[in-house]
């Protein structure tokens, strides 16, 4: 069983969640429940459980700050949150699991399924210390950091090393300057969403390019691209309209 505890400062969705989870994640059992940040540090500490779904803004306080007086710690967080797009922004590029109230059943099952592939001795202190940075910035444009969790470690890379990203099924490999490689395990579509505010096109079904590090874009042979590390990217016939839009042909 994967032992969880809730921490929301509304005992309506305290309720609803738990319900929710009795239904529909039945390998997940709610050893605790807290409607405040004080209330929530203090039994995240006693129980200390695989995973605490908590609420962003509490009553006394808001789950970032309970995460940081909490310190280390193995437990994962999945935040239940109604914050807007540029605090979602910040959580994902943070590499932390979400769920926007109100709650959707289907969702909460991908979460937990995400949170069973997991492993359990991960810490995610360097998530909480980079969604503290993000948190604390003003827009898209001053996010300059990506956690990446690979199978051994959280990784933290700067958004300009990043050259580009292919995706194999569920996993995407990041190529960074150096000829450093780190492969996680998400969708290339969620780091489309993300990067392509800060200068990177979607140019194939498995390529995400960094525009900062093209150097050709070759027309012929169907068309693909060069980039700075000598890679060849193919660029597919219903993206090469997107590239050359961001190339402003």
């Amino acid at each position: 069983m994967i032992k969880a505890v809730i921490v929301d400062d509304a005992p309506e969705a305290r309720q609803s969640l738990f319900a929710d989870i009795q239904r529909w994640c039945p390998e997940v059992e709610i050893t605790a429940m807290a409607g405040s940040m004080k209330e929530g540090l203090t039994i995240l500490r006693q129980h200390n459980p695989d995973v605490v779904f908590l609420d962003i803004q509490l009553g006394d306080g808001d789950g970032f700050t309970l995460l940081e007086q909490l310190g280390e710690t193995d437990t994962q967080v999945i935040f239940t949150t109604g914050l807007d797009s540029e605090g979602i922004r910040a959580i994902k590029f943070s590499a932390l699991d979400y769920l926007l109230k109100p709650v959707d059943p289907d969702e909460l099952a991908i979460a937990v399924g995400k949170l069973k592939e997991a492993k359990k001795n991960q810490s995610i202190s360097e998530n909480i210390k980079l969604l503290a940075e993000h948190l604390n910035t003003q827009g898209t444009a001053s996010v300059r950091r990506l956690a990446l969790n690979s199978a051994d470690k959280v990784q933290i890379v700067r958004v300009d090393e990043i050259i580009r990203c292919e995706s194999e099924r569920n996993y995407t490999t990041f190529f960074l300057k150096g000829g450093k490689q780190i492969v996680v395990t998400r969708t290339l579509k969620e780091y489309e969403e993300l990067l392509e505010p800060l200068g990177f096109v979607r140019v194939h079904h498995s390529h995400l390019i960094n525009l900062e590090y093209l150097k050709e874009f070759i027309k012929a042979d169907g068309g693909y691209t060069v980039m700075n590390d000598g890679a060849h990217v193919p660029v597919s016939v219903r993206k090469r309209e997107d590239l050359m839009k961001a190339l402003g042909i």
